[in-house]
């Protein structure tokens, strides 16, 4: 899509806090931000990150033009020294980033910021709202493709989806979370791919006749002939004049008939019943797609139901979910006489207490099986022993696990560099199949649905005892 300035996306107190350390005279003192979230979406054992192809492009775009320096000149607040600074303002930090499609869990650093104060604080509302909206439709569609146990996901959620601009981004990152593509033409035309599609009740209910609307249906699009057979009766009606089609024109011009779609009704027993009368019809390769509101749960219990079907359409709950991620953007260190120095904040609720320090975060895998083992969060200047480790959990500091015969990788990739991207992004299809492999990584227990195991996210104990020894400094006297 066209690249968008969307530097003004920018909360307000941003820039008044950035007129308070230009003003302070600390404008040019570095800082070290952490993009973390505090609880797994849908109850789920895991969430997929997303959002970093729209950051990198937002990073490389940040800029304020004079439009927007005469709009915020406009409302009185603030100073012609601090507009023309903002006038001349480009990212010049660097950024590490977890990589799309990665599982990954609450507490753990996933994108960090290093740059300038002021840079680093305008940028914050952005990144999230790119951040949290990618995140929560890939895990979504993971959910969702996970559930469907191989067969195709179609995502159908464009008219659902909050707005178009929303629609577009959950088109994409639906095909990064698993689905085959989508119905929307804008989505699919950006990405180089052919859009998917079935017809709507609407046409049938022009013609008044059903069979006469698959027939012209046939007649203008011989390559996609997939009926819609519940406008009145599936079983009666929908299926019966499909195969009439099919029979009398179709096969007589060598036309592949591909199958139908279900979008109401009792979908287990109507996608059995008609796939009985394709069979005996002699339509054994005819597709039957689902559709209708599905999620991972119901999709669930239509395969547990034996509910016969090939595809999905699914819509609303891809593009349009009601959860959310909660992802945050927390300061974590300040430079002072080049260290940077660990900041805190300090919660009475204790979930809520942020992980000082510049970090970097580590997955361990089992050697044998290639499962993921658990996650660490270290200080950026650890040594990761190679042979044995022990985990611990934060807030149970008795709970321990020594982990051996294991791998590690760092998690956070480079992105930017003093402000240039070095990162080359991948496209939806790459990021689709690193998303399928890192979920192979995970035990079955943390990706069932109902009462997911939690995974393993401690900390290291160097980065433990910081965090301990800085909130008794700051809870001093209470």
């Amino acid at each position: 899509m066209k690249k968008i300035n969307d530097t003004m996306l920018v909360d307000d107190y941003e820039l008044k806090m950035g007129q308070t350390y230009f003003n302070a005279g600390v404008k040019d003192t570095e800082v070290v931000f952490d993009v973390f979230f505090r609880r797994n979406p849908f109850n789920g054992g895991y969430t997929i990150s997303g959002g970093l192809d729209n950051i990198i492009d937002y990073i490389n775009n940040f800029h304020f033009d004079k439009e927007d320096i005469e709009y915020l000149r406009s409302t009185n607040n603030y100073s012609e020294e601090y507009l023309d600074y903002l006038s001349n303002l480009k990212f010049t930090g660097d950024i590490y980033s977890v990589l799309d499609g990665t599982p990954i869990f609450p507490n753990e650093p996933i994108i960090t910021v290093k740059s300038k104060i002021i840079e680093a604080q305008l940028i914050e509302t952005a990144i999230l709202s790119h951040f949290n909206h990618a995140s929560l439709v890939t895990t979504a569609s993971k959910r969702i493709t996970e559930a469907a146990e191989g067969r195709s996901v179609m995502e159908f959620g464009a008219r659902r989806a909050r707005g178009t601009a929303s629609a577009f981004e959950a088109s994409k990152y639906a095909i990064v979370g698993g689905c085959s593509g989508t119905s929307n033409v804008k989505t699919a035309q950006e990405l180089g791919i052919n859009a998917l599609g079935t017809m709507a009740h609407s046409l049938v209910t022009f013609y008044n006749d059903e069979k006469k609307a698959f027939l012209e249906f046939a007649k203008s699009n011989p390559q996609n002939c997939l009926f819609l057979v519940d406008t009145y009766d599936t079983l009666k009606s929908g299926v019966p004049n499909a195969i009439w089609v099919a029979d009398n024109y179709l096969k007589p011009n060598n036309i592949p008939f591909k199958g139908i779609r279900i979008d109401s009704g009792d979908l287990a027993y109507l996608s059995k019943e008609a796939r009985k009368l394709l069979d005996e019809a002699g339509y054994k390769d005819a597709k039957i797609c689902l559709s209708n509101g599905l999620d991972e749960h119901t999709i669930t219990s239509l395969i547990n139901q034996g509910a016969q079907f090939d595809t999905l359409g699914v819509g609303d709950n891809i593009a349009a979910s009601k959860e959310r991620v909660d992802g945050v953007y927390k300061l974590v260190a300040v430079k002072d006489n080049n260290e940077y120095i660990p900041r805190l904040k300090v919660s009475n609720d204790t979930v809520k207490t942020i992980n000082p320090g510049l970090k970097k975060l580590i997955r361990f895998y089992d050697k044998e099986t290639n499962y993921a083992l658990g996650d660490l969060i270290a200080l950026k200047d650890e040594v990761i022993s190679n042979n044995e480790y022990e985990l611990i959990n934060p807030l149970e500091e008795w709970k321990r696990k020594k982990i051996n015969n294991y791998y590690y990788k760092e998690l956070q990739v480079k992105i930017f560099e003093n402000g240039k991207q070095i990162y080359k992004v991948r496209d939806v299809f790459e990021r689709q199949k690193y998303c399928m492999e890192e979920m192979n990584t995970l035990y079955p227990e943390i990706k069932r649905l109902e009462n997911p195991h939690e995974y393993y996210v401690d900390l290291s104990e160097k980065l433990l005892n910081l965090k301990k020894k800085l909130i008794e400094e700051h809870t001093k006297g209470e």
